[in-house]
């Protein structure tokens, strides 16, 4: 899993170095791959904080172009936390489950931990094969299903992972941090969002409605959820008392964890000083992913309502 002198992976070194891809036509290149070529490199280089070695501005958030040369993997790669990965001695069953719960149809492999990744696994691979449900064979092995994936640096630009994906024919890269370990993935659609904007199917879920009212008084909450926006929605000051350290926290999932002092379990219910309970109805060993939050003083209606 070492990285070549480019930055790239050892699964990347087949992949055609610039001299090779001069010599191949136009007509042969990716359309990405041409349109990240014709790009000016003036744009940057002869900016005057390039110039004078200052440091480049933030990249920029609107969809375009010029993203796939300002943005690095890392501005765009979910974090470690939140990757949906199975162990390489996951049974039939239990790679069945992770398909079904994620939603996903790639899914990185690992042996022992999520530091240590041997490839993919890709769902019409597995279905080929067994059936999506699987035929109940017993010598089931998921290491005969493994694809290679990208391993990829933090600080490698968009545009030239586009292009290894394009070179490799691979969909997904795992960002590796300078120890060997695993910091985040990326996808060619997050890549591509970068320049069209947001790309949903039917199996996206609206991440930007953090919550929904399922009553008087009760919310459906995802942990992400912005603190003091859920302050607004809700009435009630949450951070201000002594026990909470409102420098240390943003969001609604990290207000409860400092209340409980754990990473709460599924089932477990919090209490907060205001009067309100979370119910923690979705989490792993490492994070809470959803929360129901029950007002028992919930703020009256407004007039007009």
């Amino acid at each position: 899993m070492g990285e070549n002198a480019d930055g790239s992976s050892t699964a990347a070194q087949g992949a055609p170095d610039e001299t090779d891809q001069d010599q191949t036509t136009a007509g042969s290149r990716g359309f990405f791959s041409r349109i990240v070529e014709a790009l000016s490199p003036s744009e940057t280089e002869g900016s005057p904080q390039a110039m004078s070695g200052e440091s480049q501005p933030a990249p920029v958030v609107q969809p375009g172009i010029l993203n796939l040369r300002r943005m690095r993997v890392d501005d765009v790669s979910i974090p470690n936390a939140e990757i949906v990965a199975v162990p390489v001695s996951a049974t039939m069953d239990e790679l069945v489950a992770a398909f079904r719960d994620s939603g996903m149809t790639r899914l990185p492999v690992f042996d022992g931990t999520i530091d240590t990744p041997i490839g993919m696994v890709h769902l019409k691979d597995f279905a080929l094969k067994f059936g999506f449900n699987g035929n109940g064979e017993h010598d089931f092995d998921l290491r005969a299903l493994v694809r290679p994936l990208l391993f990829v640096p933090p600080s490698m630009p968009l545009g030239v992972l586009l292009q290894k994906m394009q070179a490799e024919r691979m969909h997904m890269a795992l960002v590796i941090d300078e120890y060997g370990g695993t910091d985040g993935l990326v996808t060619i659609e997050d890549l591509i969002e970068q320049v069209v904007g947001e790309i949903e199917d039917e199996h996206d879920i609206d991440e930007g409605m953090m919550w929904t009212k399922e009553g008087p008084g009760v919310w459906m909450v995802l942990s992400k959820a912005p603190l003091d926006e859920f302050e607004a929605e809700i009435g009630v000051a949450l951070t201000r008392h002594d026990e909470i350290d409102e420098e240390e926290i943003d969001t609604l999932g990290g207000l409860v964890f400092m209340l409980a002092g754990h990473v709460p379990a599924r089932g477990e219910v919090i209490h907060h000083p205001e009067g309100l309970d979370f119910e923690v109805v979705d989490a792993d060993p490492r994070r809470i992913k959803r929360l129901r939050v029950r007002v028992k003083h919930a703020p009256a209606p407004d007039a007009g309502a």
